[in-house]
């Protein structure tokens, strides 16, 4: 029987995240986003997370326990930042941005209607991780757009310029 490179319920790119106590942080995406534990795997020792699958709408997230021992499995709270966003499309924007910030994320910008076409904020949660949180609302041409990213940025005295 032939094996799929891609393993069902997987797309091409799957977030895979490191957080220091991956076992509030999966309780967290629960009560935040709504995830589903598809599974958690202890660490060598039996404690901590060495690897999780979560499922948030119809995509898989990945995480595990921050690994001090390996300077590459850090977390965001050691890097003391972070250096990218998991970006989740959803039905309600407000609501979902509302139920996470309820959850315990901290607020970095209130959804707004976006030049692009999208209803959109962001939030970071407890572990550091950025999240921006969208609901597409129109289908714009790139033209369309740029304008919308012009009066945006004049709007905001030069920021982004």
């Amino acid at each position: 029987m032939a094996v799929s490179a891609i393993p069902e319920g997987f797309h091409t790119i799957t977030p895979h995240m490191v957080v220091k106590d991956a076992s509030k942080a999966i309780e967290f995406y629960k009560k935040a986003f709504g995830a589903e534990e598809i599974m958690r795997m202890p660490g060598p020792d039996g404690t901590g997370v060495m690897h999780a699958e979560l499922r948030i709408g119809n995509s898989p997230v990945m995480l595990c326990d921050e690994m001090p021992q390996m300077e590459y499995m850090v977390s965001p709270q050691s890097l003391k930042g972070t250096t990218m966003c998991v970006h989740l499309y959803v039905e309600d924007a407000d609501k979902v941005y509302k139920r996470a910030v309820d959850a315990g994320a901290k607020p970095t910008m209130p959804p707004m209607d976006a030049f692009w076409g999208d209803r959109y904020g962001k939030v970071t949660d407890p572990f550091g991780h950025e999240w921006s949180i969208a609901t597409h609302k129109q289908d714009l041409t790139p033209a369309q757009i740029g304008k919308g990213a012009e009066e945006f940025f004049k709007n905001m005295g030069g920021c982004g310029q």
